[in-house]
């Protein structure tokens, strides 16, 4: 079963220092490469700032932004395949975040 672990926070991760950022890298390949082993990663990728996304209406309307204009926002996503809803909540406790959180968002397959 598919899940999308979808990451939450207040996007000060953009503001660190170069050895900051590595040492946050480092953390996610860590979790990642935890992933592939459990043979559970199927995909993923970081997000870039908020700021720099544009939101288009399905009435034509476009503003610069997000959709959703919070303290947090999506920051980036992995997507994997286990058993569970609780083996997903499991992976999600191993998140390297520092601050806000990760919504366990289960994929439908409408293929079925």
């Amino acid at each position: 079963m598919k899940f999308a672990l979808l990451l939450f926070d207040d996007e000060t991760f953009h503001d660190l220092s170069t050895s900051e950022h590595d040492k946050v890298m480092l953390a996610h390949q860590a979790f990642v490469d935890s992933l592939v082993e459990a043979g559970a990663m199927v995909g993923g990728e970081p997000l870039d700032r908020s700021s720099n996304a544009v939101t288009r209406f399905v009435d034509g309307r476009v503003q610069d932004g997000p959709f959703v204009d919070s303290k947090e926002q999506l920051g980036g996503f992995y997507l994997i395949d286990v058993p569970s809803k609780e083996a997903a909540l499991s992976w999600a406790a191993k998140v390297p975040l520092a601050s806000g959180a990760v919504e366990v968002r289960p994929i439908p397959d409408y293929a079925e």
